[in-house]
């Protein structure tokens, strides 16, 4: 399927991607950390993914960058999807660092379990945030994905113990949630806070995340 649209330099962006077949696309802790790990090293000019086996997270973020392709602002690793919000550092950085991101973990997916072909459902999908409000909106969607996996139908009938979905974000480790909870933990050098527009305050307030999302006036069929 052919993508269309255009990637301006200094725009945000959603981009979302899931398994072929809808399949898992993480089996282990260790894979959502190989991917946390590409988020980092990929998002560098230099064509080249350096070596990487064997080293932990920590090893791997600890390495320092060269001039990023994006800003990554959120993220949310789901078992067989991936959410991003973005916002473009240069011309063509989004294709660049995406190419990067999808080749580099399908390559380490499939060596690890022995399997070969595509791993991801086409191309990464994209949707250009053009407003405030629809970007205050993205952000509590994006870190609020990982309830489906204890209240499956919650973005439909709602969310029926907020203690209960609030305490398990808080426990959450493969999102950037927890680094706007001012967690100190290494992925946090994964995001760029400051591309956000100065109004945003940096540590997010759950239930006032909750009622962004439900107040905004979204379109649901469009999001994964």
């Amino acid at each position: 399927m052919t993508r269309i649209i255009n990637f301006a330099p200094k725009e945000f962006y959603h981009l979302y991607n899931r398994g072929t077949e809808k399949r898992d696309i993480f089996l282990s802790p260790n894979d959502y950390e190989r991917f946390a790990a590409l988020l980092y090293i990929c998002n560098q000019l230099s064509p080249a993914i350096l070596r990487i086996q064997g080293k932990t997270l920590s090893e791997l973020i600890k390495i320092k960058q060269e001039e990023n392709l994006v800003e990554i602002v959120t993220y949310c690793l789901m078992p067989n999807h991936i959410h991003l919000l973005v916002r473009a550092s240069q011309e063509n950085g989004i294709s660049k660092f995406m190419q990067k991101l999808m080749t580099g973990y399908t390559m380490y997916f499939n060596k690890k379990y022995e399997r070969a072909g595509a791993l991801f459902q086409g191309k990464f999908k994209a949707t250009h945030v053009s407003e405030d409000r629809y970007l205050n909106y993205l952000i509590s969607y994006i870190h609020l994905n990982p309830i489906k996996l204890i209240e499956p139908e919650w973005k439909e009938i709602g969310i029926s113990d907020l203690s209960r979905a609030e305490k398990y974000l808080d426990r959450y480790k493969y999102s950037s949630y927890l680094d706007y909870q001012d967690q100190e933990r290494i992925e946090k050098n994964i995001i760029n806070k400051n591309s956000l527009p100065k109004y945003f305050k940096s540590k997010l307030d759950f239930k006032k995340t909750i009622i962004e999302w439900l107040g905004y006036p979204h379109t649901r069929s469009n999001l994964v």
